[in-house]
């Protein structure tokens, strides 16, 4: 059988064709299925790819895809703006927005403890039904109720208290934004009215009937086919980044570092058959889940980290107050999260870090090749970050999730070239005299 033609469109401006190069290499050989990638820099779109391995037709640029965590920056977005308001304090305790939080040990908790994955909440006691995650059920407190009375544990390790707290996060911060928003609105409401409608760009938690449609499904990446792509030397045309063999060395690590983890034998946080949701069906995307389910497209992504890049606003309109934004970013701190080595900041956004020539492998894997940028990813290939200094904004969205990858370093190769072309773009300036 003939082998399905790959079909990239869209264009790059002139200093970012390494980029095009990179992208056109790793969508002809490594195991893809829809991919987009955007950046913009100093306000610009430079580069603005799509493409599909499997022929398929619908897939656009505009096309959406479930990012999964690079969701939990779009919280950040929404708690900053009500920072930028003066209606929420990062060092304030949750209970003091929401006093029914504070029963079973959630008292003292502060909304930066939660923002940094240290509020003792990474895994509940019980199930949520994909119904009940709606936008209409949560404002009947139905979500509310389950977190109030869940208690807060930490993890077993005197080093740390962070840990991922990989969909929960989301949910407990819907609660308090909707509790402090004067029109008790949502996170899905809020990124609706503003940002998704004034800046142009499509970002939904908790996509509406005419968005259904819109959606391309995410595929994991079967484990037996990266075991089987293991055994292929990289020259001989593996079609995975790392192999299998790298990818458990690090896995154990990580496995080795969770033992203390409150989640080993916690129940799945959200019903579903076989105890995992179905995050392509479409109960689950029509509800809330921030940190987990939040659907755009690469366009979009690198629109609104371009906006963040730059302060806050971006085409003339204001998101965030330069303080908000300011805020957002602030107070980082640096503390191992049981899976990876993390440098979160009060609002929620990772600073990833320059490393040395001694820094673990993890920490490598992490940071080496997106030094400067903020943000987060998403499980199996997303990215949504942003490099204030060099204000770049850059989205990378997959369909196919390489599930073993947890660093998301097939995504990292673009911003690391990216960073190759700005660093050129400036040289080239300076030594022009520009």
């Amino acid at each position: 059988m003939p082998k399905t033609p790959v079909r990239i469109e869209g264009q790059v401006a002139p200093g970012f064709e390494r980029v095009r190069d990179l992208y056109a290499h790793n969508m002809a050989t490594l195991k893809e299925r829809n991919t987009q990638l955007c950046v913009y820099h100093r306000g610009d779109k430079v580069v603005d790819l799509w493409g599909t391995q499997i022929d398929d037709a619908s897939f656009k640029p505009d096309t959406l895809v479930n990012i999964f965590s690079s969701g939990k920056s779009m919280e950040a977005i929404a708690l900053a703006a009500l920072h930028g308001r003066g209606l929420l304090d990062y060092d304030k305790r949750i209970a003091d927005y929401w006093p029914e939080f504070a029963r079973y040990g959630k008292q003292d908790l502060t909304v930066a403890d939660l923002m940094r994955h240290e509020g003792g909440l990474a895994s509940f006691d019980q199930s949520i039904e994909p119904e009940t995650l709606l936008p209409e059920n949560i404002k009947k407190n139905q979500v509310g109720a389950v977190i109030e009375s869940q208690p807060a544990r930490f993890p077993e390790r005197d080093d740390t208290r962070r840990e991922y707290h990989a969909i929960t996060r989301g949910w407990v911060a819907n609660e308090i934004f909707r509790r402090i928003d004067p029109a008790g609105r949502t996170i899905g409401d809020f990124l609706r009215e503003e940002v998704a409608d004034p800046l142009d760009v499509d970002v939904y938690v908790g996509l509406r009937e005419p968005e259904l449609s819109r959606v391309s499904p995410v595929v994991i990446v079967s484990f037996l086919f990266v075991f089987l792509q293991s055994l292929i030397p990289r020259f001989l045309g593996r079609r995975i980044e790392k192999n299998f063999f790298q990818l458990a060395a690090r896995i154990i690590r990580i496995l080795r570092g969770a033992r203390g983890s409150t989640i080993r034998r916690s129940v799945p946080p959200i019903q579903g058959d076989k105890g995992l949701p179905d995050f392509n069906s479409r109960a689950v995307r029509m509800g809330e889940t921030p940190s987990a389910n939040t659907h755009s497209n690469a366009r979009s992504l690198a629109k609104i980290a371009a906006m963040l890049a730059s302060g806050g606003s971006f085409g003339g309109y204001r998101v965030l107050s330069e303080d908000a934004c300011d805020a957002m970013h602030a107070n980082t701190t640096a503390a191992d999260m049981i899976i990876m080595p993390t440098s979160f900041s009060q609002g929620g956004v990772n600073a990833f870090m320059p490393t040395d020539v001694g820094s673990a492998d993890l920490e490598r894997a992490l940071n080496d090749g997106r030094e400067g940028f903020y943000g987060w990813m998403g499980f199996g290939g997303s990215i949504f970050q942003w490099h204030r200094e060099h204000e770049i904004g850059f989205g990378y969205v997959p369909t196919a999730l390489h599930a073993l990858d947890l660093f998301n370093e097939r995504g990292k190769e673009y911003q690391r070239e990216v960073l190759r072309c700005v660093e050129k773009l400036r040289g080239a300036s300076g030594a022009s005299g520009v």
